[in-house]
């Protein structure tokens, strides 16, 4: 596995994070266990050491299932990364009663990365207003968390506002080689690397969009160029060729996943894509 450094810390993370919100489920909806704690396994084995989770995720199974698999391991060998689900924060007690029911959830002391859960607007207005900082500087001096980020669903404006009013740890953001400009985007992207912050990319498929179904048209630009690359392996290297970006977060579904992502973060390298490389990316960008 390769690992990057994360700004203003020593920690070395492993270029691909494992996203815990598209695990197998049963035809209840449940998570499958055996399935998923495989797929865990297959990870950890790997040297994969940064692993996402929230509140809501798999209707809050996501957390306890991910705390039963901390259980199995060693805690001090991986990040656990959660948020906090700003959306359902009322009053300043609130966070405080989430934050203890997570360290609950996930069966650990403390929490590595700490996110404000899919900022914009008006939920970052709340719980400013709330005293949300506050909030996170208490519970990082209590041991409780140890780096403060967030995530974020908005526009560039609102995202430099954030930015700029607190001495973040890292954020997470969506990136991927047809959304340069899009919410953050690179601009963001740029913006936090120059404030050293950390950034965790997320949706680099955006969605599967840039491995299902693509265009002729699209196709077409790729076989021009001469790329015999899976649709996968263009779109995870072209974050990972992002210098600024220390994690590339998949949702991954399955044992099979893994291991290819596995196999692809294996050979991901830093600014390893030429300028022609890269001008072949935004003549794709455009055919969509």
């Amino acid at each position: 596995m390769k690992y990057r450094k994360m700004p203003k810390s020593p920690e070395r993370l492993s270029s691909l994070g494992f996203g815990c919100m598209r695990f197998p489920t049963d035809k209840d909806g449940n998570i499958d266990e055996a399935k998923s704690f495989a797929m865990l396994h297959e990870a950890y084995q790997a040297g994969v050491n940064y692993y996402d989770t929230a509140w809501g995720y798999h209707n809050s199974q996501s957390e306890p299932f991910l705390g039963r698999f901390l259980k199995q391991i060693n805690r001090d060998k991986v990040y656990v990364a959660t948020k906090l689900p700003c959306w359902l924060i009322k009053t300043r007690e609130d966070m405080d009663d989430y934050l203890a029911k997570q360290l609950e959830r996930l069966q650990t002391d403390h929490i590595d990365y700490y996110l404000l859960h899919a900022l914009n607007k008006g939920s970052w207005k709340n719980v400013h207003n709330l005293g949300v900082l506050d909030f996170l500087l208490q519970a990082k001096a209590k041991g409780k968390i140890r780096r403060i980020g967030f995530s974020f669903h908005d526009d560039y404006a609102t995202f430099s506002k954030i930015i700029r009013a607190f001495d973040w740890d890292f954020t997470q953001f969506m990136l991927n080689y047809l959304d340069t400009n899009y919410q953050a985007g690179l601009r963001g992207l740029r913006l936090a690397a120059s404030r050293n912050i950390g950034i965790i990319s997320m949706e680099p498929l955006r969605g599967g969009k840039l491995v299902s179904a693509m265009p002729d048209e699209v196709e077409e630009v790729w076989q021009k160029a001469g790329n015999k690359q899976s649709p996968l392996e263009r779109a995870l290297n072209w974050v990972w060729n992002l210098p600024e970006c220390t994690v590339l977060l998949s949702g991954m579904s399955s044992v099979e996943q893994v291991t290819q992502n596995i196999k692809l973060a294996n050979k991901s390298k830093a600014q390893i894509l030429s300028e022609k490389e890269l001008r072949v990316y935004g003549r794709a960008r455009k055919a969509y």
